[in-house]
């Protein structure tokens, strides 16, 4: 065991032409990369792997998938070629035991919903990489608590990036005009920042259906569940950060979380 831990990320991805620009956001994961200690290697955790069942990519190279359509050839001609970990994949699937988790060898690899933000932390590709699928038929409470056994790995050198948006309603997103935020979205999102060191049973973050903007700013749950896989592996003590905030589009938020 390594005398601290690594820490555990949730980056906000947005668009995925955030690979191609540079803005505050991007600058923000880069200056992650460059200033915390490197990762032996990295458990990603992405909104746009949302299966039934739970599975980890066990590959020797995840092949970059381009997971969006519309967007220019450059960003289709991008690829990370992070190599993979078929024995941190094996070791995923006893850490997360009784859970059912499902080696893929060959279907996935990495969405941009991982590789988006990690071609900006490590350009490099060059830190191995699995990917852990998001179980659409488990509550809230289920991710929670696989964050919780995911923390292990943090003694060991491994990092934790989940990547997502705590607001991502994108049928309400302003495209151009006044895109100021939603009151829903900057209320949803500011409840999200107040509790994200809570300490105590019935987390409101994992109860986050109870806020009053919750079902406007997540009409479905895929985006949101990301954070859970951080916030469960936080011990109570470490220090909660947000490195980068700040809604796009008036319905769209690119808050990140670091702990540790």
């Amino acid at each position: 065991m390594t005398t601290s831990r690594m820490p555990a990320l949730f980056l906000g991805h947005g668009s995925p032409m955030n690979v191609l620009e540079e803005n505050r956001y991007t600058q923000a994961w880069r200056a992650l990369g460059e200033q915390l200690p490197r990762p032996k290697a990295i458990v990603a955790v992405s909104a746009h792997w949302y299966t039934r069942g739970t599975a980890v990519t066990a590959m020797e190279h995840p092949k970059t998938i381009h997971d969006f359509g519309g967007f220019p050839q450059a960003l289709f001609d991008t690829q990370y070629p992070a190599p993979g970990s078929p024995e941190l994949a094996a070791e995923l699937q006893s850490l997360l035991a009784p859970a059912q988790v499902i080696a893929d060898t060959s279907e996935w690899g990495l969405d941009h919903g991982s590789w988006g933000v990690l071609i900006k932390m490590y350009p490099q590709a060059d830190i191995p990489v699995v990917q852990l699928s998001i179980d659409g038929t488990q509550p809230a409470e289920y991710h929670f608590e696989l964050g919780r056994k995911l923390a292990a790995l943090r003694d060991r050198g491994i990092m934790i990036v989940a990547s997502g948006n705590v607001v991502h309603n994108l049928r309400m997103v302003k495209w151009q005009g006044d895109t100021s935020p939603y009151p829903w979205a900057e209320s949803f999102n500011q409840y999200v920042r107040d509790n994200l060191d809570y300490q105590g049973e019935h987390h409101p973050l994992v109860n986050y259906m109870q806020h009053e903007g919750a079902a406007l700013s997540n009409p479905t749950p895929e985006h949101y569940l990301p954070l859970l896989y951080v916030l469960g592996g936080w011990d109570g003590k470490e220090p909660i950060s947000v490195p980068i905030d700040g809604i796009e589009m008036a319905a769209l938020s690119m808050l990140s979380v670091q702990i540790g």
